[in-house]
């Protein structure tokens, strides 16, 4: 009959490491055997779901056929039976064993399966993205510890309790074991470092080299969009480190350190809370002196006091913690917030005519208010939640029994395992969600701002449906997202329960056998459940952390965007002389292969005035974008009183410039702030003097609010009339140098037309202007008229001289007479709408 002689020989305690000249069998084996499986389960079932969900099995014809990956299988085979061999020699030959020697065969058994079971996964699926090569750095650790602890046992060479002296027969067979795995762990590690099962090149390679697509210019490996949350995790939290450490403020620096010298407070608070409840129950028992009982209870109440609840949520530490974190939070957040809305405005104009307003907002704003919420859950919640967990196995391992130990130590291994797993399945519902709640306010955004179009084509039922479709479309995703939970928190249950199941019967069998008392049972219930209470929400915590990154990575992309249009290193101001505007040998492209510029030269002298004029699509705007630097050129030069406006600061360049564009959008303030926008710095009278240059003053003195007047989303409340005078004051008040005037009055009529010309006038006189223009009639007077065609300068010269060589521009004049001749009747007709907005309708005017 077998004898269960205690876990460890002689009942010794697991917390002996060294004796008799070596370490202790109960501690190695046991510490060896449960590193390692926690390593090969815990670490292996992440590779395992990883691979599974986002890996793709690779193609048999690509998988080497290696005579060492069958070696490498055999070595674990043998281990395998080692293992067995072990306890089976413990149990026939010495009908002796103890604990310890079931733990460390058991654990060992399961862990060398498992990397059976991961060397077939790697051979026969892996991450495309990866271009890594050779086994997995799971695999190779574990055979490393595996080799490394067995040259441990040579710490021992002169305890008798080892194998060393080879002075029994028992001892020889414990040493012919250990050879074996001694060379099998060896051979197994160098074999790993070769990975002879694998293919020697990354498979990414392979593929591409293999099946090549000829006929797509698109890449092969497109971003996975069930990919993990934790993919590029470095990447993403070196975005944020800069705003977790509140650099150059030492007040907030303190208080960081003082957060942290609390959250250590808490962990020690919370481990002798049930010690001072297990101490009250023993005097209770023991019946104890009564000031010695009273003086155990106030500092049990005291702590409690300190610690709170069981999660610590309403003590008075965590609350005064709390309490100095609101400065440090707020700091995080406006940081955050800052620099992404400065790299948006960084990033060009190409990026921002292709992006969707509402997306991006909606983007900014889940992303930074996440930013808050995932630092709070890892640093207080977390790593705190780790550390109570490590505690409590150590302190059941020395305080009570190591078998105690085990149970915390595999039930949290399998509770956090499973957590993981689950919650990573989860997140491509959370993810879909995302992306629908995004086109769903994406829609509503575009459908708002364009809300006179729906009016005009009666489309308010089409603009409903489609949002509705939109709502289901997202409600769809939520519901799986929450369907799924409920599948977690079991889970999360039943492993929880039947831990402390174990650990109550177990030690309620001690207090039965008068190993311990009675108190020590109520510690370990007490322990377990304020240990257990924060563990219930880990998977609200993990998803919650998980979601912080999924709302986040929206707004990480932003933050990828790269700034198209950047000063060069050693940009200096530009020095402005007298306004001389030069082209010189100029080509652009907004797309490769379709030049819209090419090879445009001309010069505008200071002072005077250049028209382009020609057919849409010739590059007159393209033109005017140009020479704001909203995009480089792809060839030639463009210079400034002969500076390259390209070595030259923005900033500095956009400060001589201003610009009257054809669409004035305005911001939804009132018109005085709309105008000062020109010059902020500018003062009241300031801005009714150049109100008055634009010839707008009088009219918006007759307003019932005057200056103060709200001008709506993007200026709707204004005429166009009135519009183009407010962008024409806010340039007069820029007061630049260089005035650029895109189509500024093609979308006006001919009587408002007129009136705007007169102030355009003003705005231009000794500057040096260059227009965009549709009416030919407008640009009479200019200097210079460059007639564009193709991304050409097709004709050039005053008008009488293009006039004089009855080409293009004469044709265009010829036209537009007929047409202005045709329409004169009906222009005499027309008035200025302006008299319609802006007034109380008992006071409209017809």
């Amino acid at each position: 009959m077998v004898n269960l002689e205690g876990y460890c020989e002689g009942n010794s305690s697991l917390s002996e490491v060294w004796i008799q000249h070596g370490l202790f069998p109960c501690f190695y084996f046991t510490l060896v055997s449960t590193v390692l499986l926690s390593i090969v389960f815990f670490l292996g079932a992440l590779q395992c779901a990883c691979y599974n969900i986002y890996g793709t099995s690779m193609e048999p014809k690509h998988v080497p056929r290696s005579r060492l990956f069958h070696l490498q299988l055999l070595l674990t085979i043998i281990l395998l039976l080692q293992f067995a061999t072990y306890i089976l020699w413990q149990v026939f030959s010495l009908d002796i064993i103890y604990g310890y020697m079931i733990v460390y065969s058991c654990l060992s058994l399961i862990g060398w399966a498992c990397t059976i079971f991961l060397l077939h996964l790697e051979r026969r699926r892996v991450m495309v993205r990866d271009r890594t090569r050779g086994h997995g750095t799971i695999l190779l650790l574990f055979w490393a510890l595996g080799f490394a602890a067995e040259n441990l046992a040579f710490v021992s060479w002169e305890s008798p309790l080892w194998w060393w002296p080879l002075d029994n027969t028992d001892q020889k067979v414990h040493f012919g074991l250990w050879m074996v795995r001694y060379f099998c762990t060896f051979l197994l590690f160098a074999l790993g470092l070769k990975a002879p099962g694998l293919p020697r090149r990354p498979y990414m390679v392979i593929i591409n080299e293999d099946e090549r697509d000829v006929e797509c210019n698109e890449p092969l490996l497109n971003q996975n969009a069930n990919q993990s949350t934790w993919k590029d995790f470095y990447k993403k939290v070196q975005l944020l480190v800069p705003y977790m450490w509140p650099k150059g403020n030492i007040l907030l620096q303190i208080i960081v350190l003082l957060c942290l010298l609390l959250l250590a407070v808490e962990r020690v608070i919370n481990v002798y809370v049930p010690i001072y409840y297990k101490n009250i129950v023993n005097e209770l028992s023991d019946e104890a002196p009564w000031k010695t009982l009273a003086t155990t209870v106030c500092l049990y109440v005291l702590l409690k006091f300190l610690q709170g609840g069981g999660t610590g949520s309403s003590g008075f530490v965590n609350n005064i913690r709390s309490f100095m974190w609101i400065k440090v939070q707020q700091y995080t957040s406006r940081h955050v917030q800052i620099g992404l809305f400065a790299h948006l405005h960084s990033l060009s104009l190409r990026w921002h005519l292709g992006r969707k307003t509402g997306e991006v907002l909606r983007s900014v704003d889940r992303g930074t208010n996440s930013i808050n919420s995932l630092l709070s859950y890892i640093i207080f919640i977390i790593f705190p939640m780790i550390a109570d967990i490590v505690i409590a196995i150590i302190y059941f391992s020395t305080n009570f029994n190591a078998w105690f130990g085990l149970i915390v130590f595999i039930c949290m291994v399998f509770y956090l395992t499973t957590t993981i797993l689950i919650t990573e399945w989860r997140t491509k519902y959370r993810r879909e969600m995302n992306t629908r709640d995004n086109a769903a306010k994406s829609k509503a955004v575009d459908s708002l701002l364009n809300f006179e179009t729906v009016k005009y084509y009666n489309a308010e039922s089409y603009e409903v449906d489609q949002f509705n479709d939109a709502i289901l479309k997202y409600q769809t995703a939520e519901w799986k997202s929450s369907a799924s939970l409920p599948v977690l928190n079991q889970s999360q249950n039943v492993i929880i329960s039947l831990g402390l199941l174990a650990g109550s019967l177990l030690c309620a069998y001690f207090v039965t056998e008068g190993k311990f008392k009675v108190g020590d049972f109520v510690l370990f219930g007490t322990y377990i459940i304020q240990l257990y209470t924060p563990l219930y929400w880990f998977g609200t915590y993990y998803r919650m952390i998980q979601t912080s990154f999924i709302d986040m990575e929206n707004m990480f992309d932003l933050f990828k965007e790269n700034q198209e249009i950047a000063d060069d290193v050693n940009a200096g101001n530009l020095d402005f002389n007298v306004g001389k505007v030069e082209f010189d040998e100029v080509y652009f492209s907004y797309l490769d292969g379709h030049e819209i510029l090419k090879g445009i030269s001309f010069t505008v002298q200071p002072g005077r005035t250049l028209a382009l004029v020609g057919p849409s699509g010739s590059g007159k705007s393209t033109i005017i974008r140009l020479l704001f630097r909203f995009y480089d050129i792809k060839g030639g030069c463009i210079k400034i009183d002969g500076q390259d406006i390209s070595k030259v600061k923005q900033r500095s360049l956009r400060s001589h410039i201003g610009v009257v564009p054809q669409d004035t959008v305005l911001f939804n303030d009132s018109i005085r702030n709309n105008i000062r926008y020109g010059r902020v710095t500018a003062t009241d009278e300031d801005v009714e003097e150049a109100s008055r240059a634009a010839d707008i003053h009088e009219r918006i003195i007759t307003f019932p609010d005057g200056y103060e007047t709200q001008v709506g989303e993007r200026g709707l409340k204004l005429s166009g009339g009135e519009k183009q005078r407010v962008a024409i004051a806010r340039t007069i008040l820029k007061a630049p140098q260089i005035i650029l005037l895109d189509e500024a009055t093609s979308a006006l009529d001919t009587h408002t037309e007129r009136n705007i010309q007169a102030s355009l006038a003003k705005v231009c006189a000794n500057r040096t202007t260059i227009i965009v223009a549709h009416r030919l009639s407008t640009v009479i007077n200019a200097d210079q008229i460059l007639v564009l065609r193709d991304g050409q300068i097709a004709e050039r010269g005053s008008h009488e001289v293009l006039l004089a060589k009855e080409g293009a521009y004469a044709e265009m004049w010829m036209k537009q007479q007929q047409s202005e001749t045709g329409d004169s009747s009906s222009d005499t007709e027309t008035k200025d709408r302006s008299t319609e907005k802006l007034q109380p309708p008992s006071n409209k005017k017809d």
